[in-house]
């Protein structure tokens, strides 16, 4: 499966709407862009899963990556996620208490205490 991959600027957010399966075939796709974004000066990112259908431990992996370079940065990396098959493999890892994970694009902007996870 493909992975789609979009960026957009949300005031000083960039938001990456991702779609289809994370895994590990897709996931240096996410990577490369993760990095290309905190490279340029994007610190602040919004990861939008809302349009992915799988993600496996190497996605984890990309998006763990991912918050590591932006906090080094002291920056940020929120995520937007409302399906429960994509909320439970964050819970049974723990993942849930390290990443914020929003219901909306708009909760992650200004980061309200409405968490999903």
């Amino acid at each position: 499966m493909e992975l789609g991959l979009a960026v957009k600027d949300v005031d000083s957010y960039a938001v990456v709407d991702v779609a289809g399966e994370i895994d590990v075939y897709t996931a240096p796709k996410l990577r490369e862009k993760l990095i290309e974004l905190v490279s340029a000066g994007s610190h602040h990112v919004i990861v939008n899963l809302e349009g992915v259908d799988f993600l496996d431990s190497t996605g984890l992996g990309v998006l763990v990556g991912a918050l590591k370079r932006v906090k080094a940065h002291d920056g940020s990396l929120a995520l937007v996620c409302t399906q429960d098959k994509i909320l439970k493999i964050f819970q049974i890892t723990g993942l849930d208490k390290v990443f914020a994970i929003y219901s909306s694009e708009g909760e992650a902007t200004v980061g309200t205490s409405d968490r999903r996870a």
